[in-house]
């Protein structure tokens, strides 16, 4: 099988990437929380242990389970000085260090470390007190900035869907959308260039990071079928981007359809799989809040047109949307919190709809929320739960913390 093979949503689930909680998560303090995308101090020895029953859960399945941090270290390896190098210099100048003494100086301190230390420390953050600078002009050496790293850590990365996402036999490796996540993605360009797993491999990418006004993120983009791929237009992806990877798709792929979505543009909200997820072949995972009065939701078809152009038509009607894209006569929608408006916008705010399909009809939820795996259960799914009360603070669930890279067809 090709390295890389997702063609649905819920195909048994051969391989996927991981990462595990480490320093990045409690090294920050509540007044960086806004600037870090988090609402709250998650508690990292519960955190840890959560995911490590996460990825028992997945392994007892029969799933192979990768970690990102562990691949990253094995294609620093395998590419050598010259490449770690590289990568050093582009980490810092999108850490905002092109050049100069600071440059110099944390690169010195990272290439001091051994492999796999240097990528920890780098998603952990470098504070200011860890290292000496030796300034050379007064401006730089006086500052009245109190701030305590000179590099950011990165909480978000456990969330390992948004960086990249995998198609078909490709992969997009995104640009994301807030400066706080936007480095996370330089691990998986490098996974694919010298990773032993792709290296060669002629993978195609379908979006790749360098863009500068568009963005899109993986927790936005979702395999129906072979044929039809989901997208979100959300607070983290946006329309031209949709448009750029169809674009793409439909010319150097078997997708010739693409349904974006338009959710509601907020934190609580952030991208299409925290409030719509596939579940079976004719079953889906929903959060009531994002259709209007009338229980629709602005949806646009994008289908391959004639000279390579892209044709789209405005449909309203997402449950019939998704019946005439998959060919299905009958359609099941699970509310989140059964529909109750008070605890289907609790759980969704704890990801009742994030839902990881890993067979068709088995699903790994967060055991917290009750109500919505009660119902799942009662729709006929095999509803897995694990411990959630630290991982959940990071505003993502099972799908977000899980990158499948391939999955047996349906």
């Amino acid at each position: 099988m090709d390295p890389i093979h997702i063609t649905s949503e819920i195909g048994k689930m051969k391989t996927v990437i991981l990462k595990r909680p480490g320093k990045e998560i409690e090294n920050f303090t509540p007044r960086m929380m806004s600037r870090l995308l988090f609402d709250e101090t998650p508690y990292l020895p519960i955190a840890q242990k959560e995911h490590d029953t996460f990825a028992s859960v997945l392994k007892q399945y029969g799933v192979n389970v990768l970690y990102l941090e562990k691949m990253a270290k094995e294609a620093l390896n395998h590419g050598g000085p010259q490449v770690k190098s590289a990568f050093l210099d582009r980490m810092l100048t999108e850490s905002n260090y092109p050049s100069g003494v600071i440059h110099d100086a944390l690169k010195e301190y990272l290439n001091s470390m051994d492999t796999q230390t240097m990528v920890n420390k780098i998603i952990a953050g470098v504070r200011k007190n860890e290292l000496h600078i030796v300034y050379n002009d007064l401006a730089s050496s006086v500052s009245d900035n109190p701030y305590p790293f000179y590099m950011d850590p990165m909480p978000n990365i456990y969330f390992t869907r948004d960086m990249s996402a995998f198609i078909g036999n490709g992969v997009s490796i995104n640009h994301m959308t807030f400066a706080a996540r936007k480095r996370e993605s330089l691990f998986n360009e490098l996974i694919l260039n010298y990773h032993p797993m792709f290296e060669g491999q002629n993978i195609p990418v379908w979006r790749n990071r360098n863009h500068t006004y568009s963005h899109i993120e993986g927790g936005d983009e979702q395999v129906l079928s072979e044929h039809v791929i989901a997208i979100g237009i959300s607070q983290r992806t946006t329309a031209k981007a949709i448009q750029e990877m169809a674009q793409k798709l439909f010319q150097k792929s078997s997708f010739n359809k693409v349904i974006a979505i338009q959710i509601p543009h907020n934190h609580a909200m952030m991208h299409l799989d925290t409030v719509f997820t596939m579940v079976n072949y004719d079953q889906f995972t929903m959060y009531p809040g994002i259709l209007n009065q009338n229980d629709d939701i602005n949806i646009y078809v994008l289908t391959p047109g004639k000279d390579g152009k892209i044709e789209y038509k405005h449909r309203t009607n997402l449950k019939q949307t998704l019946k005439d894209a998959l060919h299905l006569s009958e359609l099941d929608i699970i509310p989140t919190g059964n529909g109750d408006p008070i605890m289907a916008e609790r759980e969704q705010w704890n990801d009742g709809s994030n839902t990881l399909t890993i067979a068709p009809g088995t699903v790994i939820t967060y055991d917290r929320n009750y109500v919505s795996n009660r119902l799942l259960k009662e729709h006929g799914i095999n509803v897995i739960t694990v411990p959630s009360s630290e991982l959940s603070r990071g505003r993502g669930g099972p799908r977000c913390m899980s990158c499948p890279v391939v999955r047996a067809d349906i």
